[in-house]
């Protein structure tokens, strides 16, 4: 049997706080760029980004020749009941960057600017599973801010009853509960939306539960829940425009929202002031020119801007918001498996293994070599230069990036994509 081919990290974007990103050159990397390793010896199973840090989970590469360790989504997995995980284990958690430290004992972490969660294994056997809620800056050193023994996930009740499969942070792994970055941090769900993913933006949160439902709930004000008005839902609400259609992924960007149906189908809505809806939009197209515009909306209720100027010399519709999910086709009619959205940008892998990026682009976060922005969907072409193409692996329990991409290069681990604000952080 051939040996295992060990796959690296990519990034690219900014990168102004020393957080570990590409060759570390100035505060942009506008390709990507290798990424360096927090450790000699260590396999980097999840990173995820916030704007001033990024917080690595390691854990001890096997030595040569022996038996290989499992896909990447399951670092590390929980241990059987018959077996529990020992007292401290798991791996680790570096940070880097503005935010610096690192503990032990880890199987999962989260990171914001306003709270970095880890979950640790457990005391001892039996002890579950503990949460912990750090403020960036103590290099998780001392007591953290909050900690809660959290269960494990259930097996649903009845014959054939099958365990949960909860997704990563922030969604916890009794899927019925999950942690905020403000106060409360512990929020439990209804028992009855059987969540399998969740995914948090500035604002609003999604859901997606077990049989590919989508529900959104918070802030509207930009579109972000897609339910066709800009008002606030106070509890999860099933997304209507979605129904009769099963969705595989779920995607919350600051305040646009996007999902991925299991015909590869994408469906996108909220704010779209730079373009990462792949919507025209007036801060890209203007190109700094003075322009006079008026505003309407469409007959499905979507934010319109015109603005003179068209080639033709009519107005150029330009769309700001779209409160209902629009269905978004990639160049060439690819089918898209992943997707990822920062604040105001967007990835998408495809079924052939492309990334495709968009949005805001003033840090390199696209990954074109250059800070444009852009409202359409664009290849990155130095993954097609490199001849790497990212094939998807079966999901596996406890997969470890939240809200954000598990993807493999043929012949290697699953790879991930993780979208921030500014900066996105690629494996392949």
């Amino acid at each position: 049997m051939a040996e295992e081919r060990r796959g690296a990290w990519f990034g690219f974007g900014f990168c102004g706080f020393g957080q570990a990103l590409g060759s570390g050159r100035g505060r942009q990397v506008h390709s990507p760029e290798p990424l360096r390793a927090p450790g000699a010896g260590l396999d980097v199973c999840r990173v995820s980004a916030s704007w001033s840090y990024t917080a690595f989970v390691t854990r001890e590469r096997p030595p040569s020749g022996a038996i290989p360790t499992p896909a990447l989504g399951a670092c590390p997995a929980p241990s059987p009941a018959s077996s529990p995980p020992p007292a401290g284990g798991g791996g680790q958690v570096e940070l880097s960057g503005f935010a610096v430290g690192a503990v032990g004992g880890c199987r999962d972490a989260w990171a914001s600017e306003e709270l970095l969660v880890v979950l640790r294994a457990g005391p001892g056997p039996g002890a579950g599973t503990e949460l912990q809620a750090w403020a960036p800056g103590s290099a998780l050193r001392g007591e953290p801010l909050w900690a809660q023994t959290v269960p494990e996930a259930e097996r649903e009740d009845g014959p054939g009853g099958d365990e949960t499969q909860a997704g990563p942070l922030p969604l916890l792994p009794c899927a019925r509960a999950y942690v905020s970055p403000r106060p409360p941090f512990y929020r439990p769900l209804a028992p009855t939306l059987r969540a399998r993913r969740l995914e948090l933006g500035a604002e609003h949160a999604l859901l997606l539960d077990a049989a590919g439902q989508v529900f959104s709930w918070g802030g509207g004000r930009h579109g972000q829940l897609g339910h066709g008005t800009l008002e606030a839902e106070p509890e999860p609400r099933l997304l209507q425009a979605l129904q009769g259609l099963t969705m595989a992924e779920v995607a919350a960007g600051g305040w646009h929202s996007l999902c991925v149906s299991e015909a590869g189908d994408i469906y996108i809505w909220g704010w779209n002031e730079s373009g990462q809806l792949a919507l025209p939009t007036k801060s890209v197209a203007e190109d700094g020119k003075t322009t006079s515009e008026a505003s309407g909306l469409n007959e499905d209720g979507s934010e319109v801007k015109r603005v003179a100027g068209g080639e033709d010399g009519a107005p150029t519709p330009f769309i700001a918001v779209q409160p209902f999910p629009a269905l978004l086709d990639l160049p060439l009619g690819s089918d898209a498996v992943k997707a990822s959205c920062g604040s105001r940008h967007t990835a998408v892998v495809t079924r052939t293994g492309e990334l495709y990026t968009w949005g805001w682009g003033k840090y390199g976060q696209l990954g074109h070599k250059d800070t444009t922005s852009l409202d359409r969907p664009c290849r990155v072409k130095y993954f097609v230069d490199k001849q790497l193409q990212l094939h998807l692996r079966p999901a596996v329990p406890s997969s470890p990036l939240p809200a954000r991409l598990s993807f493999s290069l043929q012949g290697m681990r699953p790879s991930q994509i993780s979208s921030l604000s500014t900066l996105t952080l690629a494996f392949i």
